[in-house]
């Protein structure tokens, strides 16, 4: 909620889903240009989620950023074939540092 919160306050849209399969059918209904995609969600964690996405049509157009607690080094490996854009531990970064990676990679 926080960083729905700071994009909004930033004049971002967000649509936000509570599990991977919901991702998956906002994904497709809004086209967004960027998604921020955690690796632990219930139901579907988010490299199932990017892997179903990116095997779409419409699935290699948005950029998608991972953010996550899980360390790189813990990250599942199928994540570097899936065109992630940028990586973001949430620890280590501010909500504010997310909407600056995510005007860098939008701009």
């Amino acid at each position: 909620m926080m960083y729905q919160f700071k994009l909004e306050l930033e004049g971002f849209t967000v649509r936000t889903a509570q599990d991977g399969h919901q991702g998956l059918i906002l994904c497709e209904q809004f086209a967004p240009d960027l998604v921020l995609l955690d690796i632990r969600m219930p139901n579907m964690p988010g490299d199932e989620m990017l892997e179903r996405m990116r095997s779409t049509d419409w699935g290699s157009k948005p950029r998608v950023v991972i953010l996550t607690n899980i360390s790189r080094d813990e990250a599942p490996a199928r994540l570097r074939f899936l065109s992630v854009d940028r990586y973001v531990v949430k620890a280590h970064h501010t909500p504010q540092q997310v909407v600056q990676v995510v005007r860098e990679i939008l701009s």
